[in-house]
């Protein structure tokens, strides 16, 4: 598979510094596919220095002009929407569907909608005699996580541009390939040279020194709340700003009268796209204990048509986990809540293919609020069903955790679930199965994170405002 054997910086493509390089390995047959550089600090340094050397042209470019360029970006995106997802799926393991549909065409959605926010946005306004400017932040450096490899690229990316900032990305070790389409198609774009630079390689190196380097005014993280402490860290020593989306431990909360077949079947298919390795997936299901029973039948029999196998195969519903460490984690887990007494009711530890890191798609009952399984983010395709006795009851174990990304409620009516969603500690809450929003904030409460992606409130994260009084 094709590999740019250096990093896209100033507009072209350099040598790396170093010749350590990092094996790309298709998840599905455990096979290396390609090698791309490990960036050392010496490639970020430079990196960073194209940045600040093109911020002040760009952030002076009309931003009716940096939107077109978003457009021309978007544009190529969708012209070369094949092209990624084979890619997507060959790195990441995701069924080439999904990753047509959700890993290519979110960030084709998402990259439209800052084209057009970007020109119609109001970058001025006039409160009695002062004039408030919003200007941008400056060099932005952004760490990006494997699991969705371009559309959390495109989620920091347009918005930063539409901004008027610069960046340097260094996307996770895991998924390089992808990055690399996209800075391609960014130059395709003509988006100037500088503007975006990347940087491949570890976290514990080329992550760290962006994330600490003195050119960065602003990093944007996304991944697990564990880095996100460490980035936060080293960003508040130098007095920098960070945006950080980090873990989930998601609740899909069915409320009596609500549509049963309906909740569990998307439920499921909420907690098995993508491997389960989606940040907001709704891994807690909670239902009253009287319909306990029912819905384990409903889940079980849901989780049944989610085959696993060839991603490339259109029969294939479940990819692989994306690498060895991740596969070894999930069923680690998957021993766990059987070991502390949740009634394993589909799947299991055991791997179902010899080759691969496949884990099979798993559904337990009887979960307690305590439970491992029910408080740690497993990232795998793990669903845990949990009794509740009444509403407050329902509420208690909802936001029961450390975390608060996402949520979903189903009830018999709007009403009731909207009132029930008010109540929850969590950035994103999904009413009966309400549909993805670009335009609507992402972004969790507690150690789920910290600022907000996508729509007017991502790109507010990218400003800073300035007062003029006259």
């Amino acid at each position: 598979m094709k590999a740019h054997d250096g990093m896209y910086i100033g507009g072209e493509w350099r040598p790396a510094v170093g010749r350590e390089r990092i094996a790309v390995v298709n998840p599905a047959d455990e096979q290396v596919i390609a090698e791309v550089p490990a960036g050392t600090a010496e490639d970020v340094d430079a990196a960073v220095r194209a940045a600040r050397a093109a911020l002040p042209g760009w952030a002076a470019t009309p931003p009716a002009e940096r939107a077109a360029l978003i457009g021309a970006l978007s544009g190529v995106l969708a012209a070369r929407k094949s092209e990624i997802a084979e890619v997507v799926t060959a790195e990441l393991g995701s069924p080439l569907a999904f990753a047509e549909m959700v890993h290519v065409g979110s960030p084709v959605a998402v990259s439209a909608s800052y084209a057009e926010l970007g020109a119609s946005y109001a970058f001025e306004e006039r409160i009695r005699n002062s004039t408030v400017l919003l200007e941008p932040v400056g060099v932005v450096g952004a760490i990006t996580p494997w699991n969705y490899p371009l559309h959390q690229v495109v989620a920091k990316v347009a918005p930063a541009l539409a901004a008027g900032c610069t960046l340097v990305l260094k996307p996770a070790e895991d998924t390089p390939l992808t990055a690399q389409l996209f800075a391609e198609a960014v130059h395709e774009a003509g988006v100037p040279a500088g503007v975006f630079n990347l940087v491949t390689g570890t976290g514990p190196v080329a992550g760290q020194a962006l994330a600490a380097h003195e050119g960065v005014d602003l990093v944007s993280f996304t991944g697990s709340t564990a880095v996100g402490r460490k980035i936060g860290a080293t960003a508040g020593a130098a007095v920098k700003r960070v945006a950080l989306e980090l873990g989930g431990k998601s609740a899909n909360v069915i409320l009596p009268g609500a549509d049963l077949a309906k909740a569990v079947a998307a439920g499921v298919g909420h907690v098995m796209n993508n491997a389960g390795q989606s940040c907001n997936a709704l891994t807690r299901m909670l239902v009253h204990r009287d319909q306990h029973e029912e819905v384990v039948a409903l889940a079980a029999a849901a989780v049944a048509k989610y085959t696993t196998g060839d991603p490339r195969d259109p029969a294939t519903r479940l990819g692989p986990v994306v690498n060895a460490k991740q596969h070894e984690r999930v069923r680690g887990y998957i021993a766990k809540g059987i070991e502390e007494g949740a009634r394993l009711v589909a799947g299991g530890p055991d791997a179902p293919h010899e080759r691969g890191y496949f884990v099979a798609p798993t559904v337990f009952a009887d979960v307690t609020p305590d439970m491992t399984i029910a408080q740690e983010e497993i990232f795998g395709p793990v669903l845990s069903i949990l009794p509740y006795e009444d509403e407050e009851d329902a509420l208690r174990i909802a936001n029961g955790t450390v975390y608060g990304l996402g949520g979903a409620v189903w009830a018999a009516d709007e009403e009731t679930a909207v009132a029930f969603a008010r109540r929850m500690d969590t950035g994103q809450v999904d009413i009966n199965g309400g549909r993805f929003n670009v335009l609507a904030p992402f972004g969790g409460y507690k150690q789920s994170g910290v600022g907000r992606e996508l729509g007017p409130h991502g790109l507010v994260e990218y400003l800073q405002t300035k007062s003029l009084q006259f």
